[in-house]
């Protein structure tokens, strides 16, 4: 009898840490966004640009951000992804690539309202575009506007790092996969897609001579025999990307530098 009439306290204790560890282990309930960090080429300036929208609401109200969205009632992320990039420009040639989840407690204002009780996740994208090829739409936008990677304004929510994340991920990109093609013409010189790229790394990745000679070493671009006529200068030959040619070098590192 002692026994049993002692371990009856015992076993309320037990029960009220079990209530706090349920507590502890509470499902958050959350929401999904979108978030798209579009970069645009501008070789003639030699420009890396990032896209940015004023936000019309809070949190942040007037404030500059990535173009994104809530993710819809049986909509997909990469609907809602390519939803944002119709909404906001209008490319032929485009690249577009999930980018990475953030999801960090309270990166949203909106999740500090108790009563609201909401988490908030971006699952980010990435996207490239050549500059001269991108028309913006402003129709129902009163911001919009390209800025340039080393001139961005103060960003609204966690913005800044997701764009920082997107630039490494592109130059990282440049360096073994063939995401400048996605976004040059069909047919394009060794000129263009070296300023596409010195545009991205930087004037010191490799002089010209050297990436040019790396380039036709690896013999998946083709020489077309068709000459293009620019300026002064002599004519440049036109090239295309040999996508069959570069399967074997696809996960290779370094392929291009």
């Amino acid at each position: 009898m002692p026994h049993r009439l002692s371990s009856a306290p015992n076993r309320q204790r037990k029960g009220n840490r079990s209530d706090d560890y349920c507590d502890e282990l509470k499902l958050a309930d959350f929401r999904v966004g979108v978030d798209n960090v579009i970069f645009s080429v501008d070789t003639d300036l030699k420009r890396l640009l990032v896209l940015l929208v004023m936000r019309q609401e809070e949190p942040f109200l007037g404030q500059w951000s990535l173009p994104g969205t809530l993710v819809r009632n049986g909509e997909s992320l990469e609907a809602a992804a390519d939803r944002i990039l119709a909404e906001k420009i209008r490319v032929q040639n485009l690249y577009l690539e999930q980018l990475y989840t953030f999801g960090g407690p309270m990166r949203d204002p909106r999740e500090a309202e108790v009563s609201y009780g909401v988490r908030y996740l971006s699952v980010s994208y990435f996207a490239l575009v050549r500059y001269s090829e991108a028309e913006l739409i402003a129709d129902g936008v009163s911001g919009i506007a390209w800025y340039p990677m080393n001139q961005l304004p103060e960003l609204a929510f966690d913005h800044s790092k997701i764009i920082q994340y997107g630039h490494c991920r592109l130059r990282n990109k440049l360096e073994y996969s063939p995401v400048a093609f996605e976004v040059l013409p069909d047919l394009f010189t060794l000129s263009d897609l070296y300023q596409l790229y010195t545009t991205v790394l930087g004037e010191h990745f490799s002089d010209y001579s050297n990436f040019r000679s790396r380039l036709l070493k690896l013999k998946f671009l083709q020489d077309t025999g068709v000459k293009a006529s620019r300026g002064a200068g002599r004519p440049a030959s036109l090239y295309k990307f040999d996508a069959e040619a570069f399967e074997p070098l696809k996960d290779k590192a370094l392929v291009f530098i």
